[in-house]
């Protein structure tokens, strides 16, 4: 499954037909590196005016058909078609770290390193969270134990995949250890 904001998607999508959980999901918007390939913002009406096409606004089989040709075009920067680069990035593995119980004056140093808060609403750790490749995760940890809590912990992780990307039914392995 394809969207261009797969963790709104996916989650309405889910709800309505519980089967499509079962499927690998990728997002278009945030999976391709838009910015690398030399475009301004990831709105679907932008990247289609930025790429030479236009297309009928906020109709949902208009925005499929948009997202659907905008994937089939090369790439301007690295000359892989958009389909190429989203299929990678979907296909690849991610850890997601919660910095629970963080300090409260780290969050800024958290914020510049693309952590994101998550308020425990769904279940999940109440903390920030970043998404990092599987073999960045020793630094990450390294670089919490150090910067954020100045002394080892046990940070949650848990492993990301297309097939829980996006949805609701990521939860972390406890104990994981920080060295």
């Amino acid at each position: 499954m394809i969207a261009h904001n797969a963790s709104f998607d996916r989650r309405f999508l889910e709800r309505f037909c519980p089967a499509l959980s079962q499927n690998p999901w990728a997002c278009s918007l945030s999976e391709v590196r838009w910015a690398d390939e030399g475009f301004e913002s990831t709105k679907l009406a932008y990247l289609a005016m930025s790429s030479g096409f236009y297309y009928d606004r906020h109709r949902a089989v208009h925005d499929c058909h948009a997202t659907i040709e905008l994937l089939s075009r090369p790439l301007p920067t690295s000359g892989v078609t958009a389909l190429a680069a989203l299929l990678t990035s979907a296909r690849s593995t991610t850890l997601r770290c919660w910095a629970e119980n963080s300090p409260f004056d780290a969050k800024d140093l958290l914020k510049r390193r693309g952590y994101r808060w998550n308020g425990g609403e769904d279940g999940r750790p109440r903390a920030w969270w970043t998404d990092v490749a599987e073999s960045d995760i020793e630094a990450e940890k390294a670089y919490l134990c150090a910067k954020i809590y100045k002394r080892e912990v046990a940070l949650p992780i848990a492993r990301v995949t297309a097939f829980n990307r996006y949805s609701d039914r990521i939860v972390p392995h406890q104990n994981a250890h920080a060295t």
